[in-house]
């Protein structure tokens, strides 16, 4: 490719001025009265607390940990409920039990010693190692507890039925004599499926405590370094708490009030 067809991706030698324009408020179109809508419903709000504990290896020396950055990832959420034969059971009151399932992202940004051949003083180099630390409990959701009730899902049915046959005997048998059952060559199934909203979370907040100790730690070289040292393996333990909003799309009639007139 030729110099005079290479383009760069941004061209910082042209620039770019957004005007500032003027704009004018509208009435929205809304719906009047009491109508039906399909939106989520908060059915609670749950604080939960685990412990986690973790072996974490740095390939490079540890001379001292700088600072730790850390991120809740949540993978799954589930809360199960039992199942109702009959649509109109769908809001009875039941416990439930919610599933979580997650990671903890840490970032650890730490200074790693590199050795000279003077022992006069330490010099290191800034480094990051990055792990997940997994995390996985259940609770239970009291049926009192619940903010707005689930919507609890409807099994689905399977029904078979079968015709009655008669036929006959035949040989060996008396003429008048006839076989009564049904036919095996037929198949015939009432089936019904059933498609339920599953409910699903939202993570409102998160908080951890940790507490981290090297278990290797080996002095520097140097006598005089007497109180410093480096290490590979660390402990870590932490006291995780979250908090975790449950929602489900429901079916509700909300009466929606009459917009005030923008003159």
């Amino acid at each position: 490719m030729s110099e005079e067809h290479k383009k760069e991706c941004v061209d910082l030698n042209i620039s770019s001025t957004l005007d500032e324009v003027d704009s004018e408020e509208t009435e929205p179109i809304t719906a009047h009265g009491t109508v039906l809508a399909h939106v989520p419903i908060t059915l609670a709000q749950r604080t939960i607390t685990t412990s986690l504990s973790a072996n974490i290896h740095f390939d490079d020396p540890v001379l001292e940990i700088k600072d730790v950055k850390k991120r809740v990832k949540i993978i799954q959420c589930s809360l199960i409920l039992d199942p109702v034969t009959e649509p109109e059971d769908v809001f009875e009151p039941a416990d439930a039990r919610l599933f979580i399932r997650g990671f903890v992202r840490k970032n650890f940004q730490y200074a790693s010693p590199t050795y000279r051949d003077s022992d006069n003083c330490i010099t290191s180099e800034m480094k990051s190692h990055t792990i997940d630390v997994p995390f996985e409990v259940s609770t239970v959701i009291p049926a009192d507890e619940f903010i707005s009730p689930p919507q609890r899902p409807v099994l689905n049915t399977r029904f078979e039925y079968e015709f009655f046959r008669s036929q006959k005997l035949g040989k060996g048998f008396p003429e008048k004599d006839r076989f009564l059952s049904s036919d095996l060559s037929q198949f015939h199934q009432l089936s019904t499926q059933n498609y339920n909203q599953f409910p699903f979370c939202e993570l409102i907040s998160s908080k951890i405590s940790e507490w981290d100790e090297a278990i290797d730690r080996r002095p520097l070289h140097g006598e005089e370094w007497f109180e410093e040292g480096f290490f590979h393996e660390m402990v870590e333990k932490m006291v995780l708490t979250i908090t975790i909003k449950v929602l489900q799309n429901q079916q509700v009639f909300v009466t929606v009030a009459t917009p005030p007139t923008i003159f």
